[in-house]
């Protein structure tokens, strides 16, 4: 995944709640939507600040009566009608349309519409990793599409005008960038708690391309020490490079192609099934902790190959990361992990979170030895589900389970850049 918003900033409220609906159509390439935002102040509060894109905002609403707004620079500044106090609870009904050129994606010639990241494009809200709520989701749609989404699927109902509206709701808080979903025509299989969706691939190929999916929630289960919940949906839509979603992932029709003529190459799969752990549930406080989510998901896709194809498989991805990390420095442009200005991210930025930051993880492997590193590993994504994270928590989780201080290492490796390759 690529990420272009800012750290978060403080914020004198908490977000509880969104439930959005979607009007979406899909050969204008455009929407129209209703989000109800509940929160709660944490301190006095006399506007509510949500992040929305590109969207045309039309009204405000509180119980039925208008609010001032504000947009600028794809922030939406609401006037609360009293200055709330910490503790107090509120909600606003924002009103909008748009037709956005990133963060949802329309396909037309496929009848196919799909998340990308950037979620405020498509519904106001908070984009920051710290921010978690539920949601209700309800996207009105013709009747011949198949929809996937975050969450639990509830009851569809059949509009007057012969379309439908599908819903879900996502009863766990998690941060809106993994908030998400995916419909067109779709073939649809299902498979235990693993279900499938493709335009192109026949339900026999879905279950193919996504054959290792069960052994890979597995494996990362008994590495987190936390069990998979729930169902676990992929859909192959137009165009992507791989997202992960809570309990959804997306990949391309092509990637999907690809894994049916070699099926070894199923690394992307992985890299999003690990994000169910560490991404979802395990989320980095801010974006210059980023590595926390890309890192981790790229080291254990590593791991997980590790453990279904062998070493030689692992090893040849270390030996990618260190040849990656090599090419950096030769030009300059290594970094510490921690970024103090994740804003707008050049390709060697993103390098530096994905692949550095899966080498560290490697390296620190070698340094702790299997058992205390796991151990580590798992302790840390245990005493973390449903939190957002920094980089000294991990370093706090890894120091117990070594015995020692690693002030030394993380000095080298991810504060600075003065580990030695090789």
């Amino acid at each position: 995944m690529t990420a272009s918003a800012f750290a978060a900033e403080p914020r004198d409220f908490d977000i509880r709640h969104y439930a959005t609906r979607l009007d979406l159509d899909i050969a204008a390439g455009q929407l129209r939507g209703e989000t109800l935002v509940r929160f709660d102040a944490t301190g006095p509060l006399h506007q509510l600040v949500l992040d929305s894109g590109e969207l045309v905002v039309d009204s405000v609403t509180h119980d039925d009566k208008p609010l001032g707004f504000q947009q600028v620079d794809g922030k939406l500044a609401i006037r609360l009608a009293t200055t709330m106090t910490a503790g107090q609870q509120s909600s606003v009904r924002v009103h909008y349309h748009g037709k956005p050129r990133f963060g949802l994606e329309f396909a037309a010639e496929r009848s196919e519409v799909y998340t990308i990241f950037s979620t405020s494009q498509w519904m106001p809200s908070v984009d920051a990793p710290d921010e978690r709520a539920t949601l209700q989701l309800a996207l009105r749609l013709p009747r011949n599409l198949h929809a996937t989404a975050v969450g639990d699927e509830m009851p569809s109902r059949l509009l007057d005008d012969g379309r439908v509206e599908r819903r879900w709701q996502l009863r766990k808080p998690v941060p809106a960038f993994v908030y998400g979903f995916a419909a067109a025509p779709y073939r649809h299989a299902r498979q235990g708690r693993l279900q499938f969706y493709s335009k192109d691939r026949s339900e026999a190929e879905l279950r193919q391309v996504f054959a290792a999916t069960d052994d890979m929630l597995d494996f990362f289960a008994a590495r987190a020490g936390l069990a998979y919940e729930g169902d676990y949906r992929q859909a192959l839509v137009a165009n992507t490079i791989g997202q992960e979603m809570a309990g959804l992932s997306v990949m391309s029709e092509a990637y999907g192609k690809s894994v049916l003529g070699d099926p070894t190459q199923t690394g992307l799969i992985a890299h999003e099934a690990a994000h169910q752990w560490w991404g979802v549930r395990v989320t980095c406080a801010g974006w210059e902790h980023f590595w926390l989510n890309e890192g981790f998901a790229n080291f254990m896709t590593a791991a997980w190959l590790q453990h279904a194809q062998g070493e030689a498989a692992y090893q040849a991805m270390v030996q990618g990361w260190e040849q990656r990390v090599l090419a950096l420095r030769e030009k300059g442009t290594d970094r510490p992990l921690v970024y103090p200005d994740w804003n707008k991210p050049s390709a060697d930025d993103r390098a530096v979170v994905y692949k550095k930051g899966a080498y560290v993880l490697h390296r620190l492997r070698m340094e702790l030895g299997e058992e205390a590193f796991w151990r580590g590993l798992r302790e840390y994504t245990q005493a973390n589900d449903g939190k957002s994270v920094v980089t000294a928590d991990f370093q706090k989780a890894m120091e117990q389970a070594a015995g020692r201080s690693l002030q030394a290492f993380f000095d080298a490796w991810v504060y600075g850049v003065g580990g030695e390759l090789g």
